[in-house]
């Protein structure tokens, strides 16, 4: 179980397409948010334990991830910084490594090559590497993988794929659910729990966060190591510290500023 005592983490997530900050419904109808680099302090100071930064189109359109703003917005944070989005080679994650990311995140490039994250964690470390599985409801207790995006059905069963890429080396999973992306109605919680009940490493909730009870829901019912969110901050809604608020007075253990 990856499920433990240790402080949970709270994780803003920047959707990046052409630069600017997107937020969508299941993959889609994206709308500007704003800069990255001042959404980024922002959260920084609002008390987020980790930022992820995401180049949504990077894969679908078959192009690296914009290094230049990876670094710009590294500079400014002193928070731990994940990158994702087209990464498809070891060169690749060196190169935004040394630009100042912290980890990277890896997905289409690793269900079509599984031996790119052996690569990953041999010569940067399992801690480097997260994988990141979109995934979509096809039946009872069972989710297919997408790709590109979420744009493309693998017919992969999520569970396997993601207990292969931990025996091959990646040290986080960030599970997202497309049924649940973007519409505020709280994390999958049967989806999150039956993965981080089974895997040795952390699990990072994505998808769905609404309120401070849809945390307290995932880290309790769910088991989840990370809750991913980007609408209810975002928009406004909630704030990181008001969050981690009500998860203190829940009981669950949370950083806090």
């Amino acid at each position: 179980m990856s499920v433990s005592d240790l402080c949970k983490r709270i994780i803003p997530c920047l959707d990046v397409k052409n630069g600017v900050t997107v937020k969508g419904i299941k993959f889609g109808n994206l709308r500007e948010i704003g800069d990255p680099v001042e959404l980024g302090l922002i959260y920084q100071e609002q008390g987020a334990d980790e930022l992820t930064f995401l180049d949504i189109s990077a894969s679908n359109e078959e192009r690296a991830t914009v290094v230049d703003l990876v670094r710009r917005v590294a500079d400014n944070l002193s928070i731990p910084f994940t990158v994702g989005g087209g990464i498809s080679s070891l060169d690749t994650v060196k190169r935004l490594l040394q630009n100042g990311a912290d980890k990277v995140t890896v997905n289409t490039a690793a269900v079509a090559r599984p031996q790119l994250i052996e690569e990953i964690a041999i010569a940067c470390g399992s801690q480097c590497c997260v994988l990141a599985i979109d995934v979509r409801a096809n039946g009872p207790h069972s989710w297919e993988v997408l790709v590109k995006g979420g744009k493309v059905a693998t017919g992969m069963d999520a569970f396997t794929w993601a207990k292969e890429s931990v025996e091959r080396g990646a040290g986080e999973i960030l599970l997202t659910s497309w049924d649940k992306d973007g519409t505020l109605e709280g994390f999958d919680l049967e989806l999150v729990k039956t993965f981080a009940q089974a895997l040795s490493v952390p699990v990072i909730a994505s998808g769905g966060a609404r309120d401070p009870q849809s945390f307290i829901d995932v880290f309790t019912e769910g088991m989840a190591d990370a809750a991913l969110a980007a609408s209810i901050f975002h928009d406004g809604t909630w704030t990181i510290g008001a969050v981690k608020e009500q998860l203190h007075k829940a009981g669950v253990t949370v950083r806090i500023c």
